[in-house]
């Protein structure tokens, strides 16, 4: 029995008030991110191309390649990468639209923000790739408990955990940041259907999104382009939401998110 026919049947009339609740907070979320992302960027295209009134040109600078502007940048397009990955492959592998229709949500956005942030590195005229000798999430290291290796990601880690068995560290089984799925994980979520596939995506993409807000709420307080804060903020009260979201469909399914 798919979401839609228990809701219909015999859902309990609450439940479903807090579902429907829940899809208008993800929306509307959603189409904050959207306008943060118009109007990041107008804003760093200004900031970027050091186009300002010649008051603020502290405020022109491009940032440098080893900055939290630019580290998070490159990580969170690697991180919103692996997202949109596994979106399509969950859609491939049910039929139940809550799950396709989160899917598909999670992938335009998370593919309009990767286009954005690599976007600024155009312009900003840096590497899309962490420079050698760098580790990826080192630019978390000022945030005290937030550093590579140590991310505070309420509980996933830093290298993965689960049925993929992936070590911490960087590269372990593919895992390069927090929350991250490690290729094991990837392959498993190919090969199961219907609720079992739903069940281990909504894990998979909580422990995903929890290291992808604590990778925003670093960039929140470290970075310096304002726009970027913006993108940053909106990013973690959407993946919020979702994760709320997520947890409600795992409890409909009998699961719950991964300890």
């Amino acid at each position: 029995m798919t979401a839609g026919e228990r809701a219909a049947g015999d859902e309990d009339p609450h439940a479903l008030v807090e579902r429907r609740k829940t899809r208008r907070v993800r929306r509307a979320a959603g189409g904050a991110v959207a306008l943060a992302l118009l109007f990041a960027g107008a804003a760093t295209v200004a900031s970027a191309r050091g186009e300002g009134d010649g008051a603020g040109a502290g405020d022109a600078r491009v940032p440098g390649a080893s900055s939290a502007d630019a580290g998070f940048a490159r990580d969170m397009a690697v991180h919103h990468q692996q997202a949109v990955e596994m979106s399509f492959i969950v859609r491939d592998r049910t039929d139940d639209e809550d799950v396709r229709r989160l899917a598909y949500d999670i992938a335009n956005t998370q593919a309009n923000q990767r286009g954005m942030l690599l976007g600024w590195l155009d312009l900003w005229e840096l590497p899309k790739v962490t420079p050698g000798g760098e580790r990826p999430m080192a630019w978390m290291a000022d945030t005290g408990g937030h550093e590579h290796g140590g991310t505070d990601t309420g509980g996933t880690g830093h290298g993965g955990h689960g049925s993929g068995g992936s070590e911490a560290g960087s590269g372990a089984d593919g895992v390069l940041m927090a929350g991250m799925a490690s290729r094991s994980e990837l392959a498993r979520l190919n090969r199961l259907d219907g609720e079992r596939a739903e069940v281990f995506f909504l894990q998979l993409m909580t422990d995903h999104h929890k290291g992808g807000v604590a990778m925003a709420e670093a960039c929140a307080s470290l970075c310096s382009v304002p726009a970027e804060q913006r993108l940053a903020r909106g990013m973690v009260e959407g993946q919020q939401s979702e994760l709320r979201l997520m947890r409600d469909m795992l409890a409909e399914r009998g699961a719950e998110p991964r300890p």
